[in-house]
């Protein structure tokens, strides 16, 4: 593909993270911005952390529960939200799996490069 357009199914193009176990990552940094596409196993489930960056996510496929601050949500496929920097989340997959488009504001420091877990703390 011509540089800056990619395909959300494409194994081969972001930069690959493990964030915890059945859950993986691609990530695609930008100047101002981040996309991750991120893939749940069913049942998987996040660490709860946060972080200063603000992040919004739109589930593609499959269910999941999103924990946000106190709140605990059941999201299906077409749902989004938005993650004001700081809030701690993490989500639960359904007993499908899921699959979420993460968008980060600025780009998040600690996934510009491939590594494991959700790096909590170590954008700071």
């Amino acid at each position: 593909m011509p540089e800056n357009f990619f395909n959300l199914d494409d194994p081969d193009q972001g930069i690959p993270r493990t964030l915890a176990d059945g859950i993986t990552t691609r990530v695609f940094p930008g100047e101002q911005a981040m996309v991750s596409v991120v893939r749940l196993e069913p049942g998987a489930e996040g660490t709860l952390h946060d972080h200063p960056e603000e992040q919004w996510g739109v589930l593609l496929e499959g269910s999941v529960t999103r924990i946000q601050g106190d709140l605990r949500v059941e999201v299906k496929k077409g749902d989004f939200w938005r993650t004001p920097g700081g809030v701690p989340h993490t989500m639960k997959a359904g007993p499908e799996g899921a699959v979420v488009l993460d968008i980060f504001a600025p780009p998040r420091k600690a996934y510009e490069t491939a590594g494991s877990g959700f790096a909590a703390g170590d954008d700071k």
